[in-house]
């Protein structure tokens, strides 16, 4: 199961934005943010496919939103607030964790494994090279191929637009 500390790390920024843009002030997006992730680690056992994580953080988003609006006496849901445009955008999300899931799983054990425990099981790299019985450097070295072989291989989802710089700023649609 993903730890909320995962989430925040991966979704904050994005879900940040996606708040602002539909709220427009930042004191009040900073509020729902904190409400969302409250919701998320009060509820997180209730998600039962962790392959629908994104999809699932992003409903609770959108419903926070619109229960932050209901409860305000003095906002309305604004007019430009479109559930089918977002339910687009959400499957965007979603073919693109599957395809950053394929390619995961296409990586040998060992660097799967590196992965694994380096993301998702929050392990140090001090504990991963006694895991593994390799020196500190070399678990280094190895993590360092690792996601930079990863990251060529998320390049060629169709859904990535990579910059100049090679980092991967946003996607698109199919």
């Amino acid at each position: 199961m993903q730890s909320i500390e995962y989430i925040w790390h991966d979704l904050h920024s994005e879900l940040r934005k996606f708040i602002l843009n539909k709220v427009q002030d930042h004191d009040h997006a900073e509020d729902i943010l904190q409400e969302v992730f409250l919701k998320l680690h009060l509820k997180i056992d209730q998600l039962k496919d962790s392959t629908k994580l994104t999809s699932w953080v992003y409903q609770i988003t959108r419903n926070t939103i619109i229960d932050s609006y209901r409860s305000s006496k003095t906002a309305a849901l604004p007019k430009d607030f479109e559930i089918a445009e977002d339910e687009n955008y959400e499957d965007v999300f979603v073919s693109l964790s599957e395809c950053i899931n394929s390619k995961i799983q296409q990586l040998p054990k060992e660097e799967r494994d590196l992965i694994f425990l380096t993301y998702f099981k929050n392990c140090s790299q001090k504990e991963l090279s006694q895991k593994f019985g390799i020196s500190y450097s070399g678990t280094k070295s190895r993590i360092q191929r690792t996601r930079q072989k990863l990251k060529d291989n998320v390049l060629d989802c169709e859904n990535v637009i990579p910059n100049r710089a090679g980092t991967i700023p946003g996607f698109h649609s199919k």
